[in-house]
């Protein structure tokens, strides 16, 4: 798959106004200062498409981008902020949560963990919710630039043993060393092409 065309849509901080067009939509979800944003702009190859912060917990909204006028890109909310009063948090989970179970359009939620570091109890519960809501995912493992790259398979086992899933169902990527974006655009068509036949 070539991405030829990625513009912003829009953003919402309300339920209420999560789109429902029937355009299909990937998600991106993970922890604040995952690399979110880093990984949609290098998977369409334009920077500064999805906004960067270096204050972790900036997305509190969920931020849409049309793909090839087809299909869609959608930059929810990170979880694990820190300085946030809990009635801010509760509204974040909050829209995460309504669009990840309502949403009719999702055909895959890519869920993006740092590699450098064993998954958060808040990580476990992400992967937990996906499978008891029987939502299409993908996990991505973030920032491999970081390591070594013989550390590289040594962190995936760990963090694959730690969630008790195979090793084999990860994605590894780096936005700064341009990895693993064909293998992750290659999910995206497959998906489409599934969607497209039903």
């Amino acid at each position: 798959m070539i991405i030829k065309k990625a513009i912003y849509k829009t953003s919402v901080v309300s339920s209420k106004n999560i789109i429902d067009d029937g355009v299909p939509e990937f998600a991106f979800v993970g922890r604040s200062n995952v690399g979110k944003s880093s990984l949609i702009n290098y998977l369409v190859g334009v920077k500064g498409l999805a906004k960067t912060s270096a204050t972790p917990g900036k997305t509190k909204m969920i931020n849409y981008f049309d793909i090839n006028d087809s299909f869609r890109f959608v930059d929810l909310p990170g979880y694990g902020f820190a300085k946030v009063g809990k009635d801010q948090l509760d509204v974040w989970s909050s829209i995460l949560g309504s669009y990840l179970t309502e949403s009719k359009s999702l055909l895959n939620v890519f869920i993006l963990l740092d590699i450098r570091h064993l998954p958060t109890q808040q990580d476990a519960q992400m992967i937990k919710f996906a499978i008891y809501y029987n939502i299409p995912f993908s996990i991505i493992v973030t920032k491999a630039d970081k390591l070594a790259k013989s550390k590289i398979r040594q962190s995936v086992k760990a963090i694959a043993k730690a969630l008790n899933l195979r090793e084999e169902i990860f994605l590894v990527s780096s936005a700064s060393d341009n990895f693993g974006k064909e293998e992750i655009l290659k999910i995206i068509e497959n998906k489409l092409d599934i969607a497209n036949q039903n």
